[in-house]
Formats: structure tokens, C-alpha cells, sequence
């Protein structure tokens, strides 16, 4: 089976001739909240106005790709299976040092820390770039903060 399938061009287009390819998976889109940003601001104690602010990290969302949900349930079941795996990811994207991680990574740190919005669709609307898998690392985590 195909990683994604082409979908044709939406009637009224500004960009006729191009293709978006819709994947074969369904989207979780992760947002801190504010006790993220609270145990951020925790990890270089600064004074004042320094401080991040939920606001200032809004952009920093996280979208993971995961297999087709088609209900709720089967989303929530996978969400439970995984939750320590997504947690982790943001937790170092942040803070490489596991020993300035909260101490247990469970259910309600996850719940504290996160929202989760669920996307049933995932539609790859650059039509010149093919998709490209690379394995997740933290060389890879660091390359993109300093772009």
C-alpha cells in the first residue's frame, strides 16, 4: 500500500497542475500549556520579563504522524500506548538533561503538560519536495532549533 495518494486539484485553484498528496496517516498536533512553560522557565531561574510566556512559545507545536484513527477510541488507546513516548520528545526538546525532568513521566504529567488536537487527514500540500523519512535524534532535535 502507498504512503499517500494524489489528490487532484480543488476547483478554483491558484495553483492549477499541482498535486497534493494525501498521506496514509492520521495527525497529532501537541501544545504545551502553561505548566510546561512553567516548568521551562523553572529549568534558568530568570527575573522578571525574561521569563517565557505561553504566548511566546504558542509557535512551538509539535505534529506527529500516526497510523490511521477512525474512531476515538482506537485514538485514545493509541495516545495512551505512546503518551510517554511524545512526552519524552518534548521534554527534550527543551531540556537535554534528564535530571532536570520532572521525576515520574505518568498520565497526569502528560495531561498537565499537553494538549493533544487529533487531525483525521494529513494532506502534503508541497508538490515539488518529495517526502523524506529520517530517524528521529537528538542531533536532528538540535539542528532545527538553530535554524
Amino acid at each position: 500500500m502507498s504512503a499517500f495518494c494524489y489528490l487532484p486539484d480543488y476547483a478554483g485553484s491558484h495553483h492549477r497542475g499541482d498535486t497534493m498528496k494525501l498521506l496514509n496517516r492520521s495527525a497529532l498536533s501537541v501544545k504545551p500549556t502553561q505548566a510546561f512553560v512553567d516548568w521551562v522557565n523553572s529549568l534558568e531561574p530568570t527575573v522578571g520579563d525574561d521569563d517565557l510566556t505561553l504566548d511566546d512559545i504558542r509557535g512551538e507545536n509539535t505534529v506527529y504522524l500516526i497510523p490511521e484513527m477512525d474512531t476515538p477510541e482506537a485514538l485514545n488507546a493509541y495516545v495512551a500506548e505512546r503518551y510517554v513516548d511524545i512526552l519524552d520528545s518534548e521534554l527534550r526538546a527543551w531540556e537535554e538533561d534528564e535530571r532536570q525532568w520532572p521525576e515520574t513521566l505518568d498520565w497526569a504529567l502528560f495531561n498537565a503538560f499537553l494538549v493533544v488536537e487529533h487531525s483525521y487527514l494529513a494532506v502534503d500540500l508541497d508538490d515539488e519536495a518529495a517526502i523524506e523519512v529520517s530517524e528521529v535524534d537528538d542531533a536532528l532535535l538540535m539542528e532545527t532549533d538553530e535554524e
